[in-house]
């Protein structure tokens, strides 16, 4: 438990009493704020794009990829004993 003085009690009920939120919540909420600018909590993720449009995007983007895959082995026509050789060297 934290023992705060009688002023910041005040001031934590009053920043409640306009977000109309509950104490523990205003002062969380403060707290993350502060936290997130000193670098102590991470920026909350972002919402992925769920339009139509962003999903078509993502998903030209993703079937490029894998036909960038699907193309390696005719990129590189050795054998794949050879091409694991050569790996296996790294």
């Amino acid at each position: 438990m934290i023992n705060l003085s009688p002023e910041t009690e005040a001031l934590a009920a009053r920043i409640a009493a306009a977000q109309k939120l509950p104490v523990d919540d205003a002062i969380r909420q403060a707290l993350e704020a502060w936290a997130r600018v000193a670098g102590v909590l991470p920026e909350p993720q972002k919402r992925r794009d769920q339009s139509p449009a962003a999903v078509a995007r993502r998903k030209a983007a993703l079937d490029e990829t894998v036909a960038a895959f699907a193309a390696a082995p005719i990129l590189d026509p050795r054998p794949i004993s050879n091409i694991i050789d050569d790996l296996n060297a790294l």
